[in-house]
């Protein structure tokens, strides 16, 4: 599709979204559209071929979840610092986990770290819902507070260590992991359903995005593209 038509529809499709409210498509004044559809558009280039994918994330609105002083940079395409020494994700890696997690509209979700919140809303618009476990109290709240002012009705965020996951929410059918354990925890595997994926960034220095894929006969994994994420804390840093 041509570079300006490609935008000009991404334009359209916010300004109709923007009028239902202040709801989850909130976010589309028109200082931000153009800056959200390039960014779209530059996903779209570098292999995010998935369509529901990329209208999530042309529909999510990333700078309500970038720290004011950042705010600028809401659209570049690069990893922002958000506080307590962490990140909200680069948005090219939030599209391409979605992306090989292929998300169903049915799927029931368990995010391992919530952070700013901005993975678990462009998730939210990919599933049915989305459990969100935050170690840090305070980025936990925010984003917390964020969701439910944004009207994101169909995810819950919890504070807690995402090592032990979410056992009374368990079984679920995807579970995506935004900071790095140096090997998998078992109790993830544990509520993951047969036939179920995990996508998480695993390693210490070196670390690589793999996908996880539950069979009758065991797990698979498929190491996809190398990353660097921030630490998992807590029990993984324990038990590695």
């Amino acid at each position: 599709m041509d570079k300006f038509l490609f935008i000009y529809l991404t334009v359209l499709f916010q300004v109709i979204f923007a009028s239902m409210g202040n709801s989850c498509f909130a976010g589309n004044d028109s200082l931000w559209i153009n800056q959200r559809a390039n960014l779209v558009h530059q996903l779209s280039e570098n292999g995010i071929s998935d369509q529901r994918v990329l209208d999530a994330m042309n529909i999510v609105p990333r700078h309500e979840f970038v720290p004011s002083h950042w705010n600028q940079f809401s659209y570049e395409d690069r990893p922002l610092p958000i506080g307590n020494q962490q990140t909200i994700s680069q948005p090219f890696i939030v599209a391409y986990m979605c992306q090989e997690a292929h998300l169903k509209p049915t799927d029931k979700v368990l995010e391992i770290g919530t952070g700013s919140g901005y993975h678990a809303a462009v998730v939210s618009l990919l599933c049915s819902e989305v459990k969100s476990i935050e170690i840090i109290e305070e980025l936990g709240m925010r984003a917390k507070h964020k969701l439910e002012m944004l009207r994101y009705e169909n995810i819950e965020v919890k504070i807690g260590d995402g090592y032990e996951g979410w056992p009374d929410e368990a079984p679920f059918d995807v579970i995506l992991l935004t900071a790095a354990p140096g090997k998998i925890p078992s109790p993830l595997i544990d509520q993951l359903k047969v036939g179920g994926r995990m996508i998480a960034p695993v390693g210490n220095r070196n670390q690589n995005l793999i996908l996880y894929e539950k069979t009758e006969q065991g797990v698979i994994s498929e190491t996809l593209i190398p990353v660097r994420f921030v630490p998992m804390t807590g029990k993984a840093l324990e038990n590695e």
